[in-house]
């Protein structure tokens, strides 16, 4: 696993949890339609637990602090934060790119 790995499947599991907030869960609450937060919801589990699973062997390889191990966790609890938690990995990631 690499920091290339773990921005992409944070990225996605970004993605899949403003889907869920903001169209799965809205169509169940306003429309009464509650068949998108099956599927989109069950995606972003697993995308979630993915991430985690990811950013433990990243925080291991790259042998990174706890704090930064807890930065992601919290980043992919709160919405837009696997956006913000990039940025960061993006800004570590370059200077071991031109390395």
């Amino acid at each position: 696993m690499n920091i290339q790995t773990l921005r992409i499947v944070g990225a996605l599991e970004g993605i899949s949890f403003l889907l869920l907030l903001f169209i799965a869960m809205p169509m169940k609450y306003w429309l009464d339609n509650p068949i998108l937060v099956k599927y989109i919801g069950m995606g972003h589990g697993l995308l979630f637990i993915g991430f985690l699973a990811v950013l433990f062997a990243v925080c291991e390889k790259q042998k990174w602090s706890l704090k930064m191990f807890l930065l992601g966790l919290i980043a992919s609890i709160l919405p837009f934060g696997p956006f913000v938690f990039d940025a960061k990995l993006k800004k570590i990631e370059q200077p071991q790119a031109n390395a």
